[in-house]
């Protein structure tokens, strides 16, 4: 049986971590993992507390688990400061290159890799896309010039 460790950035009775937890499980479902058949996940909510995230980072590190889902960058960095072999997966990272937790997006190096929040590299993009949707539009006009 496979192990996963979830370090979440949010408590347990967070709405959203119930949602993310359960999204995670159904797409686990999807690709043939079914929880206590051939899957063991071991999840840890932090609630945005420092203290938590070490504390919860030794205890999954502890359990040996094939890979680690971290949310949120205290989560990553945590982890990091303790293995360097297991696996992470991070989500929720706004800029995981800037602080440091993987070499590039491209190629991350090291034991962790995951999903961003925003590429910046996509913002010229999202303006293209927007004069392509509506032509004519004048961003000076629409949203005003500064002085």
């Amino acid at each position: 049986m496979r192990r996963i460790g979830v370090l979440m950035n949010l408590a347990a009775a967070d709405p959203e971590s119930t949602a993310r937890v359960t999204a995670f499980a159904q797409g686990l479902q999807e690709l043939g993992w079914t929880i206590g058949r051939n899957v063991q996940i071991d999840t840890r909510w932090a609630a945005a507390d420092a203290d938590l995230f070490r504390r919860y980072a030794a205890e999954l590190v502890a359990l040996a688990p094939d890979v680690i889902l971290a949310s949120g960058s205290p989560a990553i960095m945590s982890l990091q400061q303790l293995t360097r072999t297991v696996p992470i997966v991070f989500v929720n990272i706004v800029d995981p290159v800037g602080a440091g937790f993987v070499e590039s997006l491209a190629r991350p190096g090291g034991n962790a890799t995951g999903f961003v929040l925003y590429e910046y590299g996509m913002s010229a993009k999202w303006l293209e896309l927007l004069k392509e949707i509506v032509p004519p539009l004048n961003l000076r006009q629409s949203f005003g010039t500064r002085p």
